[in-house]
């Protein structure tokens, strides 16, 4: 398979490691300043760059034919215009918060919790998100779908990052050296807490989620999630 990469800071070169492993090609390494030369010649992009050219990197993919795996955060507001996109070119497009196998089931489990706890408004829920320094968007995107999950299930019907109200989950955005990815979920009554949590070890389960979505995508067309690609 012959990979672009698009973003090539410390995540993009896990990737380019991995995907190499798996004996892909790869025809394309594109930094934030470079052209989409070569671009032609990909089966599939993998999109991991900055919020600012995500967009652009998506919809060029999009209108050349090229199959686009994202895991590029912080440009969501711009979603519904590259799905609609990808519909309309008849194209290929998977976008994700995290590529993750474990912050895939830890999305399932969530959304589980918070079903059960809907009925127990003696909780109070809330959450927290460790991330290194160079994460540019906060809360992170991770942190976000599993906001939404909880107000999918339960009476809440958005998130802040200021102060909690009835009807708004607070996420407490942290950026720590070093810190790969971490995220808790709590409940919180007066006599007791319910947690949980993932924390990641190392880039390695992003970057290998993203190529095997790549590898998988191959063939379909549509617009999925990595719940499709998991098949969960």
């Amino acid at each position: 398979m012959k990979i672009a990469l698009l973003g090539y800071g410390k995540m993009g070169k896990v990737i380019e490691r991995i995907a190499l492993e798996r004996n892909h090609e790869l025809v394309l390494r594109k930094g934030s300043q470079d052209s989409f030369d070569g671009l032609e010649n990909a089966d599939v992009a993998i999109d991991f760059s900055v919020p600012s050219v995500a967009v652009e990197n998506i919809s060029t993919c999009l209108e050349k034919g090229i199959p686009v795996v994202s895991g590029t955060t912080g440009w969501l507001e711009k979603y519904d215009e590259m799905v609609a996109l990808c519909n309309q070119k008849n194209g290929s497009f998977i976008y994700g918060s995290n590529f993750s196998l474990g912050v895939n089931i830890f999305f399932e489990l969530n959304e589980y919790l918070a079903k059960m706890m809907n009925n127990l408004k003696q909780y109070k829920v809330s959450m927290e998100e460790i991330h290194h320094t160079q994460k540019l968007d906060a809360p992170s995107g991770t942190a976000i779908s599993l906001a939404n999950g909880i107000i999918k299930n339960t009476s809440y019907e958005n998130w802040t990052l200021d102060e909690a109200n009835e009807n708004k989950i607070h996420i407490d955005a942290k950026r720590i050296e070093n810190v790969p990815g971490t995220h808790s979920v709590f409940y919180d009554s007066e006599v007791d807490q319910i947690e949980i949590k993932h924390t990641a070890h190392s880039r390695e389960g992003f970057a290998l989620g993203s190529v095997v979505a790549a590898e998988w995508i191959l063939g379909k067309k549509g617009v999925f999630t990595m719940k499709d690609v998991l098949g969960i």
